[in-house]
């Protein structure tokens, strides 16, 4: 957030500063979703909807389940949120207790374990590294486990570095985690958003672990940040726990953004989703080698979302110190890793490929004559 700020101030002094720290697509929702929106803004009188959500989006949800991971799930396990955010608020008033241990990979998602701390979890964070693709596995898992140990989060692919867990692995650990009695939070925003070819079915952890609290949004694949929609998917017992969480912390999810979410399943907007999908694995390509030309290394590349992780330890500048120097001198904004961990962040910075190719070239042109002033000096 604060390089965030410090690009808002550059350009206000009329600086043109090259965003690359925002992890937020820059294509918007499809164009069906944004007719419904404007038709429904006109004609419907928008009353509140159930606290779980369109019981017509919810049927929605689960289809795509179907078609885009081969699953069959019940609608009724289905909820519908105000945002990811709201789905894994709800999970951790359900789920955590006072002293729970819960374990999460480090780097990770920052506002994550502030909900699980918010509700008297013990977050504990298990290092990871390159070599495990700075993501939990079992070996990890085994290491970092607990008597206390109550619960095991992680995301797939991750926020910040793109990689995913493979589905062995993550079969593997949410059985552990399962035979232990403790519960498996499996953050799923950017699954859709796979590197993989466009016959690549990806896999969602309840494909094997029924049980699994699978938390999914509309801001990621869907291109719809500011529509503060998400869903997740739970055991049938959780529901009316929820429900009644729901009614209370925030009566229903956006009745408007609801009902022109359903434009979301449209063949059409399907297709332009992939579409896009397509685009950011092509961006992906040109970060990467815009990257090597700038002499800065990607210790492991992202299996999906939009982000790679910069190694800057041969820069001899620490992550926070790039960062200042990339904006103030280049007008670049990146992301420390401080961010998101304890373990090594200060020796990586994220870089969000999110925005238009014409925005990326300009900033790999101004990060390799960066880099090259860094190099004279």
């Amino acid at each position: 957030m604060a390089f965030g700020a410090k690009a808002a101030e550059l350009e206000a002094q009329g600086h043109h500063v090259v965003k690359l720290n925002i992890g937020e697509p820059d294509f918007g929702a499809p164009p069906d979703v944004l007719l419904a929106m404007q038709n429904l803004a006109i004609t419907s009188p928008l009353p509140y909807t159930s606290a779980l959500g369109l019981p017509e989006l919810r049927a929605a949800i689960a289809g795509f389940y179907k078609t885009a991971h081969n699953l069959d799930i019940n609608p009724n396990r289905v909820i519908v949120t105000a945002g990811a955010s709201a789905a894994l608020l709800l999970l951790s008033a359900a789920f955590v207790d006072a002293g729970d241990n819960v374990i999460m990979g480090d780097p990770s998602y920052p506002c994550n374990r502030q909900f699980i701390k918010s509700f008297g979890g013990d977050v504990q964070l298990a290092p990871t590294t390159a070599e495990s693709r700075f993501q939990l596995n079992m070996a990890l898992l085994e290491k970092h486990w607990q008597k206390g140990t109550r619960g095991l989060m992680l995301a797939t692919p991750s926020n910040p570095t793109g990689t995913a867990v493979s589905p062995d692995e993550l079969r593997a650990m949410c059985e552990f985690a399962k035979s232990r009695g403790a519960w498996r939070i499996i953050d799923e925003i950017y699954l859709n958003l796979h590197h993989g070819e466009p016959d690549y079915q990806p896999v969602t952890a309840l494909s094997f672990d029924d049980e699994a609290l699978v938390i999914n949004s509309f801001s990621k694949y869907f291109g719809m940040t500011g529509w503060r929609l998400g869903w997740c998917v739970v055991p049938e017992q959780a529901v009316p726990i929820m429900e009644r969480m729901a009614q209370n912390y925030y009566i229903c999810p956006s009745t408007l953004a609801q009902k022109a979410a359903l434009a979301c399943f449209t063949p059409a907007s399907i297709a332009v989703c992939e579409s896009r999908r397509a685009m950011l694995k092509s961006r992906k390509e040109l970060i990467l080698k815009g990257l090597k030309r700038c002499d800065l290394h990607v210790p492991v590349q992202p299996d999906g979302a939009f982000y790679v992780y910069i190694d800057v330890r041969p820069t001899g500048l620490s992550a926070m110190d790039f960062c200042e120097r990339a904006i103030q001198e280049a007008h670049v904004a990146l992301t420390p890793g401080n961010d998101f961990g304890e373990h090594q962040g200060d020796h990586y910075v994220r870089l969000s490929f999110a925005s238009a190719e014409s925005e990326l070239t300009e900033g790999l042109q101004r990060l390799e004559r960066f880099m090259q002033r860094l190099k004279n000096t």
